[in-house]
């Protein structure tokens, strides 16, 4: 029986990076595998429409609100208005939301991915307004799903603890990468990173700079290595010569990040790239001596699967749903341990061997983050 299926589309019309990206990778996917399903995708009004630019099947639609995404969120979120969804995109059989909230809906089946509990794990990297928003507005969204996609099985650990959720109305859902993301990029590419990082070797890292991304400590760890006299295995760079690459907007709370930079006098050695073409971003991570990721908490680290695919190795936090990510093919440590941090970089520096080993198991590690792998299970659930 072919189901009318609505989708929360907002995130992916609004947000570059993140969880728009996920719902765009997902949902992009989706349509590539669903043929026979209806799907509407629910839009509000200031929707990006270079997000929304895809070959979309016949089976696809977009329906934009007449709000803006603010306002909807105060309507459906703060005041909890019960306008249905339906008011905008007609009914649906099935409505699933890829971004914590679920809006009214009289659908018959609701299902809900919630990403993270980090606001509940690590509440001090938030704002106090998005915590209370948090707080107050994914709870009934849980309770009110029929069913819960978390996007790793310690997502799924936390519901469980932290919502007394059933585990048999909880899925996980893992991420996928991308085909662009891979090790052989276009000389343009290349050109473009070494201009950025003026042919230095580099660190680099990649999300959105906020307190739970834990750059802070990586500038203390990279500090205490930076000014090392030591070579890098078989290579003809000098410590010293090392920079580090942070690479994401600007979230929350990042002040703290750029005074530990000024403090330890690193300006020249550490870079946020203003804007970075997402195009080029497979360039980047190949280019990599190191990917290091030190977050406190992760839903799932999509940064980490890329780098892995485009044969960067990976150093990161033991925190959350890493281990569980990068498998065997990572270097770990505690991300509040600055000494431990700067040791596992230091020794990866060190061993071109194990450089090598961390990349052929970053390869075969990935290979299980499909997003195609991904859509086939998500219309699985959809379909009940």
């Amino acid at each position: 029986m072919q189901l009318r299926i609505g989708i929360d589309f907002t995130s992916a019309s609004r947000e570059r990076a993140g969880i728009g990206r996920y719902a765009r990778e997902l949902v992009r996917a989706l349509s590539r595998l669903d043929h026979a399903n209806q799907y509407v995708l629910f839009v509000p009004r200031d929707a990006h429409a270079d997000l929304l630019q895809f070959d979309w099947s016949p089976n696809f639609s977009i329906v934009r609100a007449p709000l803006t995404e603010r306002y909807l969120a105060a309507l459906w979120q703060r005041a909890r208005i019960p306008l249905p969804i339906e008011a905008f995109i007609g009914a649906v059989d099935v409505f699933y939301s890829p971004d914590f909230l679920l809006p009214p809906t009289r659908a018959r089946r609701k299902l809900v991915t919630v990403h993270d509990l980090s606001y509940v794990r690590v509440p001090e990297c938030f704002p106090a307004p998005l915590l209370n928003y948090l707080n107050r507005a994914v709870p009934p969204s849980v309770a009110r799903a029929d069913l819960v996609l978390a996007d790793a099985a310690s997502t799924q650990r936390d519901l469980v603890d932290v919502y007394r959720v059933p585990l048999e109305k909880i899925r996980v859902l893992y991420s996928g990468v991308d085909p662009r993301f891979r090790p052989d990029v276009s000389d343009d590419a290349r050109a473009r990173v070494r201009a950025l990082t003026r042919g230095k070797p580099y660190l680099l890292s990649v999300s959105t700079i906020q307190p739970r991304k834990n750059y802070a400590r990586l500038i203390e760890a990279f500090a205490r290595i930076a000014n090392s006299e030591s070579q890098i295995a078989n290579s003809q760079f000098l410590i010293r010569d090392l920079q580090l690459i942070i690479a994401g907007g600007r979230g929350w709370m990042y002040e703290e990040i750029f005074q530990t930079v000024e403090r330890l006098n690193l300006r020249e050695r550490v870079i946020f790239p203003e804007f970075f073409a997402d195009d080029d971003l497979p360039a980047l991570y190949a280019g990599a001596t190191l990917f290091v990721y030190p977050s406190l908490y992760e839903g799932f680290g999509l940064g980490i699967a890329e780098a892995m695919a485009c044969g960067a190795p990976v150093v990161c936090s033991n925190a959350s749903s890493l281990p569980e990510v990068a498998g065997d093919a990572a270097l770990y440590f505690d991300p509040r341990d600055i000494d431990a941090m700067a040791d596992a970089i230091q020794r990866a520096l060190a061993d071109e061997a194990l450089r090598a080993d961390m990349r052929a198991k970053g390869f075969a590690q990935v290979k299980q983050f499909m997003w195609e792998k991904a859509a086939r299970e998500l219309r699985q659930y959809l379909e009940g």
